[in-house]
């Protein structure tokens, strides 16, 4: 299984990632290693302003190539698969006055 980290340094960043319309939750993550569909990989996470670092186990539902159109960063979107819940309720937490925005995203 493959291992991810990201350190989220602001909100925006954090608001790029979401990935709210994969249920229960997903998460984009920045990488230029190469991934394919389903397959299964450890997220480690660090929240903006915050020292604890949250993981998860998740499957790659979503992926973005080198040279994505519209600038978008190569990487993968992650499904959560353990603790959804849990991790849904922190990150939307946080980004309770960016959920409704209109700006893009690293995915759509």
């Amino acid at each position: 299984m493959s291992n991810l980290v990201v350190k989220f340094e602001s909100l925006q960043q954090l608001y790029r990632a979401y990935m709210p319309f994969i249920k229960p939750i997903g998460m984009f993550v920045a990488t230029a290693d190469s991934f394919t569909l389903g397959q299964e990989v450890r997220v480690s996470y660090q929240l903006p302003a915050m020292n604890q670092i949250y993981d998860f186990s998740g499957k790659v539902v979503w992926i973005n190539p080198v040279g994505a159109s519209g600038g978008r960063p190569a990487g993968v979107g992650v499904k959560i698969l353990t603790e959804a819940d849990f991790h849904k309720h922190h990150i939307e937490k946080l980004l309770s006055s960016e959920l409704a925005s209109a700006d893009l995203t690293s995915t759509m």
